[in-house]
C-alpha cells in the first residue's frame, strides 16, 4: 500500500479493523435475537475497542523512568502492544439470566446494541470516504 507507513495509511487500517469488528459484532446480534426464545441459548458478544483503544494509548505511553536493561531476557516495566495484533474477541455471556428457560437475550438490549452498532458502521465508513476525499482533494 502506497500509505502504509502515514498517518492515513494508519487511519484507514484502524478504521478497516473496526469495520471488520463492527460486521462481526452485527452477526452476533443476528444470532442473538434468531435465538431469542432458544432454552438455554447464552448471547455473545464481540470485545475489540477497548482493546483496541489500549493498543493505540500504550504506543505513546513512556515509563516514568528508564530500567536498566543487562539480559535480553529481563522483562521490560513497559512493552507496548501492538494495535495490528488487536483481534476481535467473541465472547459468551455466561453470568445472567433473563428468562425462566435459562435464555439470556433480552430482545431489547439487543435491538438497541444492533442500532448502536448500525450507526457506528456508517460513522466509519462516513470517515473512510471522507479520508479518500481529503486525499482526492490534494492530488487535483
Amino acid at each position: 500500500m502506497m500509505f502504509e507507513n502515514t498517518g492515513f495509511g494508519r487511519q484507514i487500517d484502524i478504521l478497516q479493523r473496526s469495520m471488520d469488528a463492527s460486521l462481526l459484532r452485527q452477526n452476533v446480534i443476528a444470532n442473538n435475537i434468531a435465538n431469542a426464545n432458544t432454552p438455554n441459548f447464552k448471547r455473545g458478544e464481540v470485545n475489540f475497542e477497548s482493546r483496541l483503544a489500549y493498543a493505540l494509548e500504550s504506543e505513546s505511553r513512556r515509563p516514568r523512568f528508564q530500567e536498566a536493561l543487562t539480559d535480553e531476557n529481563h522483562i521490560r516495566f513497559h512493552e507496548p502492544l501492538d494495535y495490528r495484533d488487536v483481534r476481535p474477541r467473541r465472547v459468551t455471556d455466561f453470568l445472567s439470566t433473563a428468562e425462566n428457560n435459562g435464555n439470556n437475550v433480552d430482545i431489547e438490549v439487543e435491538s438497541m446494541n444492533q442500532l448502536n452498532n448500525q450507526l457506528a458502521y456508517q460513522m466509519m465508513t462516513r470517515s473512510v470516504a471522507d479520508a479518500f476525499q481529503r486525499i482526492n482533494l490534494v492530488l487535483r
